[in-house]
């Protein structure tokens, strides 16, 4: 029992919901007596080519249950990226062509790999076993839920209070979703907490075909670098697991201190003990949150891209940020000499913003610097022969006067 207990305070760190912890630890004495790991699942669509550290919260709960002997099946949803996927939509989704998929399934195989184990990962795509189902299989999984259960979800509720059409292939997305637990003959599965819908599909659907039902562990969507919406590309407030190290780390050590140790618990692998040891001399002024902060940053970085990277990354953070020095290889862009320039377009097109709106919002709130004042216009003519603006805390661009008329 004391292994038991051991597993499941690794396997709540971080947990919203497990439904049911009881059953769970019925199945955890099972698989020990029977000397073998649970199956766990987790699914993700390959809507884009490239992971985030949002997406990182279930792999690294997938690499909790890996450290504790079971098995880990990372289900891409080749099939159902076809369909795309209506969670959280207020309208029908765009479907991805067969080539999207495929790419970015590529691209997924490629990246887990930072921190699941490849050896002990067994990577699958449910079209494997849905290309093989035909017409009469599908109505006969369409049969086994109502209209009226698929409409107690909240984003089909809304949309049919609102008039919104629905699709009825949305319907068939969460069965499918459901169906690959039966194919996998799942012990367990993984998802955010915008998935626990689809996710009791999977049991339902076990139970419909005669198999004992999964447990479901729901993980929080982690919020992005502004600590409030969750981390998006369309919102710009991410940490991509491909991008370069000194941006990552310069992202991480962006955030708040109240944030820093919602990443430590979600994505970290220090222990919750050395994280509550970090609190507390945070707590007492024994340690600099920054110092803390760099902690962080330096695991994740080191994750992704080794541990020269992570110290590079580090030492160039500290030499540009702590010293308040403007970076040797900042990139540089020429203009026409005297020309007025509409600042929001301009920190847009040179890629300090990822949109005029984010340019006006941050010129607003006394984000830009150049060549070390603040500026709230949003036009600007540079006069002298170079300036650096400055966009945050690491956003830096080189103008450069051309003399050309």
């Amino acid at each position: 029992m004391d292994d038991i207990q051991r597993q499941l305070e690794l396997i709540r760190r971080g947990a919203v919901e497990i439904i049911d912890e009881n059953e769970l630890v019925e199945k955890l004495k099972k698989a020990h007596k029977e000397g073998r790991g649970l199956r766990v699942k987790a699914g993700f669509d390959p809507t884009a080519p490239d992971l985030h550290l949002g997406h990182t919260v279930l792999i690294q709960k997938l690499k909790h249950f890996q450290d504790l002997g079971h098995e880990i099946y990372f289900l891409i949803g080749d099939f159902t990226g076809l369909i795309g996927d209506p969670t959280g939509k207020n309208e029908t989704r765009p479907a991805l062509t067969p080539e999207e998929v495929q790419e970015n399934a590529k691209t997924y195989k490629e990246q887990i790999f930072k921190i699941l184990d490849p050896e002990k990962t067994k990577v699958c795509f449910n079209s494997s076993w849905m290309n093989e189902l035909k017409a009469i299989d599908l109505i006969r999984l369409a049969a086994k839920h109502t209209v009226a259960r698929m409409l107690e979800r909240d984003d089909f509720k809304k949309r049919f209070h609102d008039g919104r059409p629905i699709a009825i292939h949305e319907f068939i997305y969460p069965l499918i979703q459901g169906y690959d637990s039966v194919a996998l003959k799942a012990d367990v599965e993984l998802g955010g907490t915008d998935q626990k819908f689809n996710l009791l599909v999977g049991r339902d659907l076990q139970r419909e075909y005669g198999q004992e039902p999964q447990v479901v562990i729901t993980m929080p969507l982690l919020e992005g670098l502004d600590g409030v919406n969750k981390m998006s590309k369309s919102l710009g407030n991410y940490v991509g697991i491909t991008e370069p190290a000194k941006d990552m780390f310069g992202k991480l050590m962006s955030i708040s201190d109240d944030l820093m140790f919602r990443y430590f618990e979600l994505l970290s692998r220090k222990s919750l003990e050395e994280i509550e040891e970090f609190k507390t001399k945070i707590e007492n002024g024994s340690v600099n949150p920054r110092d803390v902060k760099m902690e962080l940053a330096f695991e994740i970085v080191e994750r992704f891209h080794g541990k020269n990277e992570a110290s590079n990354a580090k030492e160039a953070f500290i030499e540009t940020f702590s010293k308040k020095k403007v970076p040797d290889d900042i990139p540089a862009v020429k203009i026409i000499a005297g020309e007025k320039i509409y600042l929001p377009t301009f920190l847009k097109d040179n890629g300090l913003a990822q949109s005029t709106s984010e340019a006006r919002r941050l010129i607003k709130q006394g984000a830009l610097k150049i060549d070390g004042e603040r500026v709230t216009s949003e036009e600007v003519v540079f006069d002298a022969p170079e300036s650096v603006i400055k966009l945050g805390k690491r956003r830096f661009l080189r103008v450069i006067n051309d003399t050309a008329p």
